[in-house]
Formats: C-alpha cells, structure tokens, sequence
C-alpha cells in the first residue's frame, strides 16, 4: 500500500543522492522523514547486507539514518522558525549516538526526531530508533543552515 503523506526528501529534494536519504541515490537508505504534529518519523527496513552480526543492524548504518532523518528533521524546523517555505541546506555540526541494546534486522524500524531547540541558522534535534516498540539508539545533534559557498550549499537540487 502507498503512503498518502509526501516525505520532506521527495518534496524538497526529489534529485538528492545522499547516501542516507537521496531518492536518486540507488544504492543509499533512502529514509523518507515525514512530519506528525511536533515529531518528524520515518520508518526503515534495513537489508540484509547492513549486519553487524548475525540478526543484529551495524553501528554505522544505525548512525547514517539516523543523522539524515535528524538533518532534514533540523532543516524543517530552521525552515518553519525562519517562517520561509523553502527548505536551508544544513549540515551536521556535532552529533552524538548512544546505542542502547542491539538492534535487530529484519523488522521495520522507526526513527522518530523531535526539536530541543531552533534558532535562524541551527537546530539541536534529539532522534530514537525503536525496534519491536523499544529505542534501541539515541542522537543528539546540531545541524546548522549553510550559506551560498559552502559546498554543501546545493545540496537538495
């Protein structure tokens, strides 16, 4: 069955090829973070290749998805503080992971980010990744909105 919400990857960055949340990128995660009220979520299947042990998802790839789903989760509120209807490109400034149990493969995962703080230019967003209803890792980031020059500044075209 398809989605009826549109994700904030495929309204505002329908050409993107980052590896965590490009839609054109083939290769990549490719979450889609939707908006729910005051929490931004985005569901997750990993493959079978993301292992880092057997029946169990690899660090790096819980740390991908969830800084992608906290970036576009910061750029959204930047936006909507800003009162703007068009999204900044923003990057990670500093973010944190705690990995609480082992998460499991083979299920369908949750990411869900909420906003401790936004100002102009940056946001500190705080991410969950629950699997079988218990958060298995947590973020903490500092996304910041870059300006033209910066090489990250086109980033969602």
């Amino acid at each position: 069955m398809k989605r009826l919400e549109e994700s904030l990857q495929e309204r505002y960055a329908p050409n993107s090829i980052c590896f965590g949340c490009g839609p054109k990128n083939k290769n990549g995660f490719r979450i889609q973070s939707i908006v729910k009220g005051d929490i931004i979520v985005a569901d997750f299947k990993p493959k079978k290749y993301y292992h880092a042990f057997r029946g169990y998802l690899s660090g790096g790839a819980i740390s991908v998805v969830m800084d992608c789903h906290s970036n576009w989760s910061a750029a959204y509120y930047i936006m909507k503080n800003r009162g703007e209807d068009k999204i900044p490109p923003t990057v990670t400034a500093q973010y944190t992971v705690t990995f609480l149990k082992p998460t499991p493969m083979g299920i369908k995962l949750q990411l869900k980010a909420k906003c401790i703080n936004v100002y102009t230019n940056k946001a500190e967003i705080e991410t969950e990744l629950i699997a079988n209803g218990e958060v298995t890792a947590k973020a903490i980031g500092i996304f910041v909105a870059v300006k033209e020059g910066h090489p990250a500044y086109n980033r969602w075209n």
